[in-house]
C-alpha cells in the first residue's frame, strides 16, 4: 500500500477514535525505536514527543533548540517503524503563523497523523517549567486557522495547546481553549492543571476533545486512566514515560558495570540480543535478504 494511502487510512483512524471520555493511552516517543516498543506492547497511538527528541538527540533540556528539519527526520524515521497513528510536537509552530504554514506542510509529509501547536512564545520551554510566557489569544487564533488551512487532508488533527495555565490561571486558559476550538482546532489541550478539580474543570467547563498529559514528577496529579476517562478526557498522554523508564535503567546498568567491572548479576534486567533483534524487526530485514539474495542480518 503507498505510504500516503496507508497514512491517509490512519488519519481516519485517528480521528474516529478520539471522542470525549475515550482515555486513550499515549506513549511519548523519542526515536523509531522507542515507538516499536510502544506499538508491541499493545498501544494504539504514539505522541514524538519535543522533550524527548531534544533530551535524546540533543542531550539538551526542551528548551526550542530543536530545528523543524531534525523533528521532520525523526517523524519520518518513526513513520517508517509503526503502522500506528502519530501525533507529532510541532512546538510552537517554529514562528509566527507563516511559519506554521511550513511547520504543517513539512510534518503531514513526514507522516504526522496529529500536529499539536502551542501559544507560548519562541522558544518554547517545557511545560512543566517555571517563567514561560505566551502569545496573545487572537495570534495564536491565526495559527491555528493557518495550520487548518494548509493541511492537504482535511482528516490529519490539529492539536491546540495553551500554558496559559500558569501564567494567567485556569480560567484564561480554558477561554483561550474556547477560542482556539472556534478557530478550527480538532482537540484541545490545556497544560500543566494542578489539581484534581482542575482537571475535572477543562472538559467539564469546555465541552470537546481534550487531551491530559501526566509528567512523572510533574505538576499534573497522576489519575488512573478510568478516572481521567470519566471526567471526559479523550487522550491520556505519557510523553516522556519510555525516556524516564529507559534513562533510569541505562543509568542502572552503565552504574553496574561501572562498580563491577561486569554485568553478571544484572542479566535478568537486560534485554537479551535474540529479543532485541525481534525489537528491531530483524525478521523482517532478514526476509529481504532471502528475497534479493543479500544477507544483511
Amino acid at each position: 500500500m503507498p505510504r500516503s494511502v496507508a497514512n491517509a487510512l490512519l488519519n481516519q483512524q485517528f480521528r474516529q477514535a478520539l471522542t470525549p471520555g475515550a482515555g486513550h493511552l499515549m506513549p511519548g516517543a523519542a526515536n523509531a525505536l522507542a515507538a516499536r516498543v510502544i506499538e508491541a506492547t499493545g498501544h494504539q497511538m504514539l505522541m514524538v514527543s519535543g522533550a524527548a527528541v531534544a533530551n535524546t538527540y540533543l542531550g539538551a533540556p526542551d528548551i526550542g533548540l530543536v530545528s523543524l528539519a531534525e523533528l521532520a527526520s525523526h517523524v519520518g524515521a518513526i513513520r517508517d517503524a509503526v503502522n500506528i497513528p502519530l501525533l507529532v510536537d510541532g512546538d510552537t509552530g517554529f514562528g509566527n503563523a507563516i511559519n506554521v504554514v511550513h511547520t504543517v506542510r513539512v510534518l503531514e509529509r513526514a507522516g504526522a497523523n496529529g500536529i499539536m501547536l502551542e501559544d507560548q512564545t519562541f522558544p518554547k520551554r517545557c511545560g512543566h517549567f517555571e517563567n514561560k510566557t505566551v502569545i496573545s489569544p487572537s495570534e495564536m487564533v491565526q495559527k491555528i486557522k493557518a495550520a487548518v488551512d494548509t493541511r492537504e487532508d482535511d482528516q490529519m488533527m490539529i492539536l491546540a495547546r495553551t500554558d496559559a495555565r500558569s501564567m494567567e490561571g485556569l480560567q484564561a486558559a480554558m477561554d483561550r481553549a474556547r477560542a482556539y476550538q472556534a478557530a478550527g482546532a480538532d482537540f484541545l489541550f490545556i497544560e500543566a492543571p494542578l489539581n484534581i478539580e482542575e482537571l475535572a474543570a477543562i472538559p467539564r467547563e469546555v465541552p470537546g476533545v481534550h487531551v491530559c498529559n501526566l509528567v512523572v514528577g510533574g505538576k499534573t496529579p497522576l489519575l488512573p486512566q478510568k478516572e481521567l476517562a470519566k471526567m471526559g478526557f479523550s487522550v491520556i498522554v505519557y510523553a516522556n514515560l519510555a525516556l524516564q523508564a529507559s534513562l533510569m535503567a541505562m543509568q542502572k546498568s552503565l552504574q553496574y558495570l561501572h562498580d563491577h567491572g561486569s554485568v553478571t548479576g544484572i542479566e535478568d534486567q537486560l534485554m537479551m540480543f535474540k529479543e532485541r533483534q525481534v525489537m528491531v524487526d530483524a525478521p523482517h530485514f532478514n526476509a529481504l535478504s532471502d528475497r534479493y539474495g543479500e544477507r544483511t542480518v
